[in-house]
């Protein structure tokens, strides 16, 4: 009976802070050209305009998946965060073009291991939008996932914090 009530005031919960995997502007998912992101259909987070050209490891962790493509790449974190990382919008069609992809699916990786590097300027003018979505995609195990939108981060500053239920 007790343990209904102190959960249902967050009495037991705990909060994890993961950092950014890049430098560059913070903005809503709702504001992300594509649907399945903006409408948190594949997990919640936030999108980041980049200013820098690599994804680093944004906490300890194991690489679930990276696309030969270098478009994306998906981290659980010791934290206990299924993480994915999606450099562009449609720039899967660019068949791995300006990226270079420094893992591999299985590796452990430390927070600030590079991960992905991206030619940005290139992207953008083979006509590809470079916002790069990052989502929690166990959001469901979570009360709550807030962003810092509207911030601009280095690589590894706060960007998403989460509390569980």
């Amino acid at each position: 009976m007790f343990d209904r009530f102190l959960k249902s005031l967050n009495v037991n919960s705990r909060t994890s802070m993961l950092p950014s995997p890049l430098a560059g502007r913070v903005i809503p998912l709702s504001e992300v050209a594509d649907q399945m992101f903006a409408k948190g259909l594949l997990g919640q987070g936030v999108a980041i305009k980049p200013s820098g050209n690599r994804v680093v490891a944004p906490s300890d962790g194991k690489i679930e998946a990276i696309f030969p493509t270098g478009h994306a790449v998906a981290i659980h974190t010791a934290e206990g965060l299924d993480v994915l990382i999606h450099v562009g919008l449609e720039t899967v069609k660019l068949d791995g073009r300006h990226f270079k992809v420094n893992a591999a699916v299985g590796d452990v990786v430390s927070q600030g291991d590079v991960l992905i590097e991206f030619d940005g300027p290139a992207i953008a003018a083979e006509g590809y939008d470079l916002t790069v979505p990052i989502l929690i995609c166990n959001s469901a195990e979570y009360a709550s996932i807030k962003g810092c939108e509207g911030a601009d981060v280095s690589e590894l500053d706060q960007l998403i914090v989460t509390r569980s239920r």
